[in-house]
C-alpha cells in the first residue's frame, strides 16, 4: 500500500515523503497514530504542491543570495580602530564588527557566522569570503584605518 508520511517514522522516511508499506502496517499503525495518510488523488495533489512551493522558494533564496554576492563584490567596508606605535591593533577586527559596519553603512545584513575569516590584528586592506549560499560565495573588501 501506498501512503504519504505526515511525520517522520524510523525505518520508512521523512514527513511529506511517499513510500510504499504493508497493509497491515498502514492500518493497524501509522493510520491510527496520525503518522501518514492514504495515497490518494488528493494527498497525491497536495504532495506535489508541496514540493512545488519548497523548490520555489529554494529558488528564490538562491536569487536573493546571487544578488547580494553581486553587491558585497563591489563593496568596501572600512573600519576605524585604533593601534599602539607598533601598529598592532588594540584587541582585533572581528566578523562581529564587520557585519555590523556593513548594515550600518551599506544596509546589507550578512550573518556574522558567514564570514570565513580570522581576527585582523592590524592596520591595512583585507579580503573576506563571504558564503552566502550553498555553492554561491563573495569576496569583501575590509579597510582598517585609524
Amino acid at each position: 500500500m501506498k501512503v504519504v508520511l505526515t511525520a517522520d517514522v524510523k525505518g520508512k522516511g521523512k514527513a511529506g515523503e511517499l513510500v510504499n508499506v504493508s497493509d497491515g502496517y498502514a492500518r493497524n499503525f501509522l493510520f491510527p497514530k496520525n503518522l501518514a495518510v492514504e495515497a490518494n488523488n488528493a494527498a497525491m495533489n497536495e504532495l506535489k504542491g508541496r514540493e512545488e512551493a519548497r523548490a520555489h522558494h529554494l529558488a528564490e533564496e538562491k536569487a536573493a543570495a546571487k544578488a547580494l554576492a553581486e553587491k558585497l563584490a563591489k563593496t568596501t567596508v572600512v573600519i576605524h580602530a585604533k593601534a599602539g606605535t607598533s601598529g598592532k591593533l588594540f584587541g582585533a577586527v572581528t566578523s562581529k564588527e564587520i557585519s555590523l559596519e556593513l548594515k550600518n553603512t551599506h544596509g546589507l545584513e550578512v550573518d556574522r557566522r558567514k564570514l570565513n575569516m580570522k581576527d585582523f590584528k592590524a592596520y591595512g586592506d583585507y579580503t573576506v569570503d563571504v558564503k552566502l549560499y550553498t555553492g554561491i560565495s563573495a569576496k569583501l573588501n575590509v579597510r582598517i584605518e585609524e
